[in-house]
């Protein structure tokens, strides 16, 4: 069920004359993410009987969402419980197939096994790139001090 949401879900961008009008709605929603009850949204020229009452964790994704179509961004939803195949996590992560298989047999990546495919869950493979992003930070960093102590302009 989920791999067939992803695989009918593309990325969606907004356009240029979009982008604008994602900017002002995120600028607008952003005030009412502080709050923990639910924003009853009204369509323009729309009745108070047209109104869509949101839950108030939908209108902080809502924001997030507006924001990334402003900076013309494409965006996607993919359920935290979603399980990926070897290529949409490849995708996901800007690497290749084969990369995400070596994690995978490295131990590095969990999956489960359906038949002769490997899947993998969203949730694991947002913590290994995390796990990633933080080693690959750690190395800049660490070439960062060591410039600096060798004093080559850095």
């Amino acid at each position: 069920m989920a791999t067939d949401l992803l695989e009918s879900t593309d990325p969606v961008a907004a356009t240029e004359a979009e982008m604008p009008l994602a900017r002002e709605s995120s600028r607008r929603l952003a005030r009412y993410t502080k709050q923990s009850t639910p924003l009853s949204v009204t369509p323009e020229g729309g009745k108070a009987s047209d109104a869509v009452v949101l839950p108030a964790s939908a209108v902080k994704l809502l924001v997030r969402l507006l924001s990334e179509m402003a900076a013309g961004n494409a965006v996607t939803l993919i359920p935290v419980h979603a399980e990926l195949t070897t290529q949409q996590a490849a995708d996901l992560l800007g690497v290749s197939r084969p990369f995400v298989i070596k994690q995978i047999e490295d131990r590095k990546l969990p999956h489960r096994r359906i038949g002769t495919h490997r899947r993998v869950m969203f949730k694991d493979l947002m913590d290994f790139k995390r796990r990633i992003d933080a080693d690959r930070s750690k190395a800049l960093d660490q070439l960062a001090a060591e410039a600096q102590k060798l004093n080559l302009g850095y």
